[in-house]
């Protein structure tokens, strides 16, 4: 049977550090990996002023998700590993409801995840998407910790 990994990625050094693990098991272990990112654009509703604005910015969204999906889609296949890209909006609930549903629907053996390390109070009024997958996700789930250099 093939060996499937979701790892998503949102162009941060957290997300790359889970990226750089995820390519190391899989190389390991011949698995796919299903690199997803979700474009929350909720936010941007409420801070442009127009349609056309919205749009547009989200366009500039796509597009700039796009070309981190292929980045990393590039540096599996530099170490021989396979990736493919996914790319989804969120329409309503939260960015950890469409992984959980990614992961189900490509049937992933494992979901590989940086986080960003934050404990107490900073995680808590931030949320925490990695926490909700760990927590609602019917496969097993790497959460891979960012330790900055200094």
């Amino acid at each position: 049977m093939d060996q499937s990994i979701l790892v998503p990625i949102d162009g941060s050094e957290p997300s790359h550090n889970g990226l750089r693990h995820a390519i190391n098991i899989a190389r390991e272990t011949q698995a796919t990996l299903h690199l997803v990112h979700v474009i929350d654009s909720f936010p941007l509703m409420f801070e442009l002023s127009s349609q056309g604005s919205f749009e547009s910015m989200n366009q500039s969204l796509r597009h700039w998700a796009e070309g981190m999906l292929e980045t990393g889609r590039r540096q599996a296949a530099e170490q021989g590993v396979k990736a493919e890209v996914i790319l989804r909006e969120l329409t309503s609930g939260r960015v950890a409801d469409v992984i959980i549903d990614v992961a189900r629907e490509a049937s992933c053996d494992l979901i590989v995840l940086g986080t960003h390390g934050r404990r107490g109070i900073r995680r808590m009024m931030l949320g925490s998407d990695a926490e909700a997958v760990a927590r609602t996700s019917t496969v097993p789930v790497l959460l891979v910790p960012y330790r900055s250099a200094g």
